[in-house]
């Protein structure tokens, strides 16, 4: 926890590093949350913030932090996929550096009334702008089938089927309405394991992690989430602009990836036969600053558990136009 109570920012100095603040420069923190990244870069130059987060405690919440940095900082509610979109509604078309933390917060987590962790008994609720469909509402009204594929699909649970048959046989006895009543359904449902020796941090996972994710995933669209993001980005970066993504699982991570590879002229070609840099392709959008993705030091790791599963990945904005525009204008659009 940092002093003023937020959540520790993971990989920060890693952040700082690819994006390297300078004075005078537009930054987007992209998924504020409790400011740390915020905080570090207006710390590291003299440069102006604008923040997104689509939970109103998170905007409410950085309004002392914009006080604090006497107008270098401005907090807008809303959607990190419609971030260009949202900053060119107050003048702003172009950024130096992007950083988007994806995921859950550490805030939400801790807090049993917005029902995103079974560590707390609240309600089944999930929702990060804490207005429309909730997690309970997927859970006592989806189809076994949609509940087995939500949970196979975003929560990678090889046991979805079970858990999701588990699921519509407790609600037909009575609504499942907290986390913790949903966490003992999918606790009986999925069966125990011989211990892993050889891989000790398994034996550790609840059984409920997967489907929780899933939940949450599915309540917040959250994987659909990251593919606007990141092309909002593309279109919001200036030329040599930074754009930096930490994921903490493999689904968020792997959309990063293909977008970064693609984008950067490494996705391969439809035929071995067609030359690079084919008349049909769009330019690359992006160098690529991280081949591999950046993982916390072990130092990190032991001050922040949350850290571990954390990788980062970052690329640096050419001068190519966005693909979309690119495409327009290959087919002869506006």
């Amino acid at each position: 926890m940092t002093p003023d109570g937020g959540h520790t920012p993971v990989m920060l100095d890693e952040v700082l590093g690819h994006l390297g603040p300078r004075d005078g420069a537009i930054y987007i923190d992209a998924t504020f949350g409790a400011g740390g990244y915020t905080r570090g870069i207006l710390d590291a130059a003299a440069c102006t913030v604008w923040a997104i987060d689509r939970d109103p405690d998170a905007v409410s919440g950085g309004q002392a932090l914009a006080s604090a940095y006497g107008g270098r900082l401005t907090v807008l509610a809303g959607r990190f996929g419609e971030m260009d979109g949202l900053l060119a509604s107050h003048g702003i078309e172009r950024a130096d550096g992007v950083v988007l933390d994806l995921g859950v917060s550490s805030m939400q987590l801790d807090v049993p009334a917005r029902g995103f962790s079974f560590r707390f008994d609240g309600p089944l609720d999930m929702r990060m702008e804490q207005e429309g469909p909730c997690a309970a509402d997927i859970v006592n009204t989806a189809s076994e089938h949609d509940l087995s594929t939500i949970i196979r699909r975003f929560g990678e649970e090889r046991h979805a089927r079970r858990v999701a048959r588990a699921i519509v046989r407790a609600r037909a006895e009575a609504p499942i309405e907290t986390t913790g009543a949903l966490a003992e359904i999918v606790r009986a449902a999925i069966p125990r394991g011989r211990p892993d020796r050889n891989r000790p941090d398994r034996n550790r996972i609840d059984p409920a992690t997967r489907t929780f994710q899933a939940l949450r995933i599915a309540t917040n669209d959250e994987l659909d989430e990251i593919d606007r993001g990141l092309a909002a980005a593309e279109a919001l970066l200036a030329p040599g602009g930074i754009l930096v993504v930490v994921s903490f699982h493999s689904l968020e991570d792997k959309r990063v990836k293909d977008f970064l590879k693609t984008r950067s002229g490494g996705a391969p070609r439809p035929s071995r036969y067609l030359p690079a840099g084919d008349a049909g392709a769009a330019a690359p959008t992006f160098d690529l600053l991280t081949r591999r993705p950046d993982r916390p030091g072990e130092d990190e790791v032991a001050r922040n558990p949350r850290a571990r599963s954390a990788r980062l990945r970052a690329g640096r904005r050419t001068k190519a136009p966005t693909w979309t525009h690119a495409a327009m204008a290959a087919g002869g659009g506006a």
